[in-house]
């Protein structure tokens, strides 16, 4: 396993899983993860317009190579109930039900943890509780839904039946403001973390949208970003940015500062993907044609992150269609974890 230790943070980067699929054992262009108990991840699939595989899919994702399973996937094309035409993101609530948002369709649209369709609300347009091309998703403390209303420029918040609470936000380019937000992130006192795409910026507000300070911004030095599409931050308040436009996720201190980038680490192929290589010749020899394998291993247009309660930091790598599990090991020196 591959270590690095930086600014008392220790990260092993673990496996990966998935393998390009239209169904079953792999993803095909995946967006976002929502992450359960037990180990279990939802993926969502945006698929491509030429064979329309969008869906949920349900898998486990192992404590190491080779123990990632297979549950079962739900979903499918369409405007009908319970199907999707373009899939942004994907949250959980408490008891597990799926939240996904279609920018095509502007809507929401839920199932339980079966895959079974329960309910749907969104409205198209630029009013109170409309919505425009919705991306990012995510859950506070009491279960309200963070919707990022990415064509409105704003964030709203609804109960989880679509009732609308507030909204904030508006086009710009200074500070607190937005231009085509995409992922968003709330941490452990309720402060908002958007990834200010377009800006090429994520921002952190205040529950009520006051502005309070930025992590990145365009350019080419470390912690830069280009486009970032996801951020998470974890339980001491590091950031994480997915730097979609560079094909790297940065992680920052909760003060801003700079800490370290990941590109990818993927030099073992995942179990679902060996077997794709197992069952075709041709694959195996062109694979030994290869000088080296190393561009194979690395971030292609990653797009989501988020973390779990085991400390791992799970990273969606949408052209690669799979998923990388790197763990941030707690520095027991450090006093906030000997209270």
């Amino acid at each position: 396993m591959l270590t690095r230790t930086v600014f008392r943070r220790t990260y092993t980067y673990s496996h990966c899983i998935g393998r390009g699929a239209n169904g079953g054992t792999g993803f095909r262009y995946p967006m976002d993860l929502g992450l359960a108990p037990k180990g279990v991840v939802y993926v969502l699939n945006r698929s491509s317009e030429y064979n329309p595989s969008t869906r949920v899919t349900k898998c486990t994702l192992g404590d190491q190579a080779g123990q990632e399973e297979f549950i079962h996937e739900f979903g499918s094309y369409g405007s009908d109930d319970g199907q999707f035409i373009h899939v942004t993101s994907l949250a959980l609530d408490k008891d597990e039900n799926v939240y996904v948002a279609d920018e095509w369709l502007n809507r929401i649209s839920i199932f339980d943890k079966d895959g079974n369709f329960l309910s749907k609300w969104g409205v198209p347009g630029s009013g109170d509780g409309e919505l425009n091309r919705p991306w990012g998703l995510t859950f506070d403390k009491e279960e309200n839904l963070w919707v990022v209303d990415s064509g409105n420029n704003r964030l709203q918040t609804f109960t989880k039946d679509g009732r609308l609470l507030s909204q904030w936000g508006k086009e710009g380019s200074g500070d607190g403001e937005l231009k085509m937000p995409w992922g968003v992130a709330l941490d452990n006192r309720g402060d908002v973390y958007v990834a200010d795409w377009q800006n090429s910026r994520v921002q952190k507000f205040t529950p009520d949208g006051q502005y309070l300070m930025t992590f990145g911004a365009p350019g080419s030095g470390q912690g830069a970003l280009r486009r970032p599409s996801g951020v998470a931050v974890d339980e001491e308040g590091d950031v994480y940015a997915v730097d979609w436009g560079e094909s790297k996720v940065h992680a920052y201190g909760p003060d801003g500062s700079y800490l370290t980038t990941f590109i990818g680490d993927a030099q073992q192929l995942p179990k679902w993907g060996q077997m794709s290589v197992d069952a075709n010749p041709d694959y195996q020899k062109a694979r030994k044609r290869v000088k080296s394998l190393e561009a194979e291993w690395r971030f292609y247009y990653p797009t989501a992150v988020e973390i779990d309660d085991h400390r791992r930091i799970v990273i969606v790598d949408q052209q690669r269609s799979r998923l990388h599990i790197y763990i941030k090991e707690k520095d027991y020196a450090d006093p906030q974890f000997n209270l």
